[in-house]
């Protein structure tokens, strides 16, 4: 293992591509995203990293490359953020229907319109049935090694699926953090050379797929990505053992703060969960059994575990860092529906929906939902009804720069 090195978000997933010794790297700049691309090129142009990168003229290209190459065994790496993740959405089907196993860093940044640079996770939400594995990183060290873990999971031949590691942007992408770089040769050994599967040739031509597929065919094919994608879940266990035995480090598609004992849990995914985490910290040191849930792993998505951790609590919250207009949080009917066959589910599901287009979360907002699920007061529209975290005078000020009036928020 090589010495702590101090690096932004951006800088350790170019460093989880580099130690992948991926082969190809199509790409198009995008903020809070071109970071990586950088570093990548400038590794390669200086001879440090044998790749090759190729600058495409959109995200669509990009993708259709990255699909393309993955299909003629070349281990693929890209990235991408927000309008571009969309721009490209029509590849990322084609990708999984592919089975081709590349990696796709997403550096989440809130949708137009109105248009901003800092995150929420609408973009990568909108990806989450496309057939892409998703994992989901809260600071610059998983990022890191999620990467190599996705390429683990991406390649098994029970799987074959493409994978998105997600992270922050601003937040996580240009904060710069503590980072265990895992030395090469241990890489080498958890992550051996990709050889393909069935690969294109020149010389020996493969048929992939007919161009129209009967709709018994369609249908077979389609649940055949669905149970590799489930594959995914159960092989995460073997493969996170493996890591954790050369690295020292663990990942299961969820992780537990204090949630043991806890009656009342809080569940959030990426950078925020380090603000609820503090949150739990300080209500217990006021009595309150508080704990928090952290999803890592969105796609497959992990209910027999979240299930276990939040059976016979009293009550729950769901943080939903997205919006999905006319309905509420994308996150929290998937929990909910995770728990609805429990004979023990916890008494009540809250949703919450907060830091959209990056709206910093404060501690005292966190504190304040474990307070109402201690206190069992949320909603007076109903138990079901979000909580929408916007304070005072976040409202006065959009008031006042706005110029509007009469606009109710709630809070």
């Amino acid at each position: 293992m090589k010495s702590l090195s101090l690096m932004t978000g951006n800088a350790a997933a170019a460093w989880g591509a580099r130690l992948a010794r991926v082969d190809y790297i199509p790409a198009y700049p995008i903020t809070p995203q071109t970071e990586i691309i950088e570093t990548l090129s400038s590794w390669i142009r200086n001879g440090e990293m044998d790749a090759k990168l190729v600058q495409l003229e959109s995200e669509h290209s990009m993708l259709t490359a990255a699909g393309a190459a993955s299909s003629t065994g070349a281990r693929v790496f890209t990235a991408t953020s927000s309008q571009g993740l969309l721009y490209g959405m029509e590849m990322l089907y084609n990708i999984t229907g592919w089975r081709t196993p590349l990696v796709l860093v997403n550096v989440s940044r809130a949708l137009a319109a109105p248009i901003t640079l800092e995150p929420d996770h609408n973009d990568v939400l909108a990806a989450r049935d496309s057939g892409f594995l998703q994992l989901h990183a809260e600071n610059c060290q998983e990022i890191v090694d999620m990467i190599l873990l996705s390429y683990r999971l991406a390649e098994d031949r029970k799987v074959m699926l493409p994978a998105i590691v997600n992270l922050d942007g601003f937040y996580l992408s240009f904060t710069r953090e503590r980072v265990a770089l895992p030395d090469m040769k241990k890489v080498a050994e958890f992550l051996p050379e990709y050889n393909g599967s069935n690969p294109f040739r020149a010389s020996r031509p493969v048929a992939k797929a007919s161009s129209v597929l009967s709709s018994n065919l369609y249908s077979y094919f389609r649940y055949q990505m669905h149970i590799s994608s489930l594959n995914a879940l159960s092989l995460l266990g073997r493969i996170s053992g493996e890591f954790e035995s050369l690295f020292g480090r663990s990942y299961g598609p969820v992780e537990e703060f204090m949630t043991d004992d806890a009656d009342y849990v809080l569940v959030m995914t990426n950078s925020f969960s380090t603000i609820g985490k503090q949150a739990v910290v300080r209500m217990r040191s006021r009595g309150v059994r508080a704990g928090l849930l952290r999803i890592r792993m969105l796609r497959p998505f992990p209910a027999d575990a979240i299930a276990s951790v939040l059976a016979g609590k009293r009550a729950v919250a769901v943080f939903d860092q997205n919006i999905a207009p006319g309905s509420g949080g994308i996150i929290y009917p998937e929990i909910v529906s995770s728990l609805y066959h429990l004979k023990n589910r916890p008494e009540d599901v809250f949703p919450v929906i907060g830091g959209l287009g990056g709206k910093q979360i404060t501690m005292g907002e966190m504190e304040m939902i474990f307070e109402m699920m201690h206190k069992g007061h949320w909603s007076a529209e109903g138990p079901h009804s979000p909580l929408y975290l916007m304070r005072n005078d976040e409202i006065e000020s959009v008031k006042k720069n706005l110029q509007i009036a009469g606009q109710v928020v709630r809070q």
